[in-house]
């Protein structure tokens, strides 16, 4: 049980300092990275329908659904190509799936720190600022009021850094409240059995 936990608080510390590490690399290079994300995302699709299409022009015998790929791979090439010459339109919508996953996680954020609250923590309080600052984090990238996409990607960027750091401090509470709750149950047991 122990290693679990300990597996566990080493799943969630990597996936923490992951958003960090997104977050400054889209807070650096804001740009570039939105458009290699889109470049990638094009081609593959592009790749992807060519294949399809290339793969039913092959066939000797169509069917109905040989006949759904070929549409499938039609629809895959022209969206691939539309993302790889109007990238803009998928920028926008960047903030508004990461602001969900934000939101998303600033809930469970909330649920950890009323756990804390039930653990008899004196300061899940913090936890639980942290959950409802990343909640308005999402809300306001979900929202978009800002005009320039790089000014957004940024704004995703500090997003993804406070996210990983407050994530690392409540976790690191959880798992604190959980060692120092083990301890006085050993010490419990101890006890009971010197008598």
């Amino acid at each position: 049980m122990a290693d679990f936990i300990k597996g566990l608080k080493v799943n969630y510390s990597v996936s923490a300092l992951v958003c960090i590490l997104a977050g400054l690399v889209l807070l650096i290079w804001p740009g570039t990275t939105t458009q290699i994300v889109c470049m990638l995302m094009g081609s593959i699709l592009l790749v992807y329908g060519l294949v399809q299409v290339a793969a039913y022009l092959r066939l000797r015998e169509r069917t109905i659904i040989s006949q759904g790929m070929l549409l499938l791979g039609i629809v895959f090439s022209v969206i691939g190509l539309w993302i790889l010459f109007s990238p803009e339109m998928i920028l926008m919508a960047i903030p508004v799936i990461v602001g969900i996953l934000i939101i998303i996680h600033g809930i469970h954020n909330v649920s950890q720190a009323l756990e804390l609250h039930r653990e008899g923590y004196g300061r899940w309080w913090v936890a639980l600022v942290f959950g409802i600052l990343t909640v308005c984090f999402g809300g306001v990238l979900v929202r978009n009021p800002f005009g320039a996409v790089e000014m957004v990607v940024r704004m995703i960027g500090i997003s993804l850094i406070y996210d990983g750091a407050s994530d690392m401090w409540i976790i690191s509470r959880v798992f604190k409240v959980r060692k120092d709750k083990e301890k006085i149950i050993d010490a419990e047991f101890v006890d009971i059995k010197d008598e």
